[in-house]
């Protein structure tokens, strides 16, 4: 879709959004009618690295509020085990290869990142009617064109990049070193203040002030990636446990206390019942040097950040809104982050993009335990490295070795478990079903030809 044909695009369908809610504008229904959307992306947090996921040494009450007062996936999967591919899908709802984002993008202004004629969950939202805001970390793009404000954002608060330090809010990790910090594609500087507290207060202040107005709030946390600087108060309560799960456990309670202070902001306003909060992490833990080599816990799950075994990308989700989904529940079906997009349109009755998207609707999963998953099939790559699964087969291809309680399972060029039975991904099936690992090949060889036509 060229740059022209989007604006087309995005002009009718504002206008097909506007015929759509202007009857309820009519009679002053517009606000109650249509939810706000509180959309939480947390970075390098670990598949179990909640309370209510199974850690048993962190302190994660308002996510395991937010567990309770709605419903939280078992089997939730991000499209990439990466920054920018993972973001790219979850913004437009399709897979990273059809988004145009493989790979992450740079972290230097003036580099360009996910392409323009991408369209976001942003401007389906802005053309339906939402103010639209970004708040945290963006990493998809570092040219006016890619940055926030030009890919559906009215508001924009955060860095471009990777990471950043959170009190210098310098990028300090592929020189030169250069400070990173944006507002609506202006660099602004706040020195010394931690960037925690700045983007709660931009997220509360976005609310407050579209109080009135249906909002779309994509708050993209930069924790716990790099650099592990939870504060003081979380430094003291973990300073029992060893390094480097201490310094990551301090940065899981600082965004955990983060989040409940705007969900709380949301309640003092009177605005919680009228808003839907999702939760997800962007990929699995890192084991990066710069993160002291660990600290995240995927618990029975094989694999980090990087890697396409479940470590990589099973990630904690969940949704809440009161009044509205099912309170304390668990879904077991398999669904992805590419489904967000689809959903949050039928929720707010907004019109989904009038092309290819990947994602399904996952409304009616959320709503009942016995609904199907809408996927048969999920695939990933990066790189070489490829997976895909259909029902409880899963085959890895090219998967890096790894590290499990001390003991070593080797690179190998397939690796075909049953997740159902084997969740750990340590038992290789491959020799004693290769009709399996055809069949997921071809599945697999099928879906790239036909992914890369975008």
């Amino acid at each position: 879709m060229s740059v022209q044909s989007r604006r087309s695009f995005l002009k009718t369908l504002s206008m097909a959004a506007g015929a759509a809610v202007a009857p309820r504008a009519l009679f002053g229904q517009a606000k109650k009618h249509r939810p706000n959307v509180l959309l939480i992306f947390t970075d390098d947090q670990g598949s179990i690295d909640v309370n209510c996921y199974g850690a048993k040494d962190l302190i994660t009450p308002h996510l395991d509020r937010l567990a309770r007062e709605g419903t939280r996936f078992s089997q939730f999967y991000v499209a990439a085990p990466v920054c920018s591919p993972s973001r790219a899908a979850l913004m437009t709802g399709r897979y990273p290869q059809r988004a145009g984002v493989p790979g992450n993008v740079s972290s230097t202004h003036g580099y360009a990142g996910m392409p323009t004629e991408q369209v976001t969950i942003a401007e389906m939202m802005k053309a339906a009617g939402y103010v639209t805001g970004h708040v945290g970390k963006w990493h998809l793009g570092y040219t006016p064109e890619t940055m926030p404000n030009g890919q559906g954002y009215d508001y924009s608060f955060g860095h471009m990049g990777g990471c950043i330090d959170n009190y210098s809010h310098f990028f300090y990790w592929q020189g030169p070193n250069r400070h990173d910090l944006w507002e609506n594609g202006q660099e602004i500087w706040r020195d010394g203040d931690f960037f925690g507290d700045l983007i709660v207060n931009e997220c509360k202040h976005f609310i407050e002030e579209n109080r009135e107005n249906p909002f779309f709030l994509y708050w993209a946390i930069n924790m716990p990636h790099y650099p592990l600087q939870g504060v003081e108060k979380w430094r003291e309560k973990y300073k029992h446990l060893g390094a480097p799960r201490r310094m990551y456990a301090a940065f899981v309670s600082t965004l955990d206390e983060m989040i409940g202070e705007v969900v709380t902001h949301l309640d003092k306003l009177g605005l919680r019942e009228d808003t839907i909060v999702i939760f997800l992490s962007d990929h699995g833990h890192s084991q990066e040097m710069r993160t002291f080599g660990g600290g995240g816990d995927p618990g029975p799950y094989r694999g980090h950040k990087f890697t396409l075994w479940e470590g990589g990308i099973r990630v904690p989700c969940i949704v809440s809104w009161p009044g509205r989904i099912p309170k304390n529940a668990v879904r077991d079906q398999t669904a992805i982050s590419i489904d967000w997009m689809p959903t949050i349109a039928e929720y707010c009755g907004v019109p989904a993009p009038k092309r290819k998207i990947d994602g399904k609707s996952i409304v009616s999963l959320i709503e009942s335990d016995s609904a199907s998953s809408p996927h048969d099939v999920l695939h990933w790559e990066s790189g070489k490295h490829w997976a895909v699964r259909q029902g409880n087969w899963k085959l890895v291809h090219n998967g890096p070795a790894t590290e499990e309680n001390g003991k070593k399972l080797p690179k190998v060029e397939n690796f075909l478990s049953n997740i159902a039975q084997d969740v750990t991904e340590t038992k290789n099936l491959a020799q004693e079903h290769p009709d399996i690992v055809q069949r997921l090949t071809n599945l697999h060889q099928n879906w790239i030809r036909e992914v890369q036509q975008k």
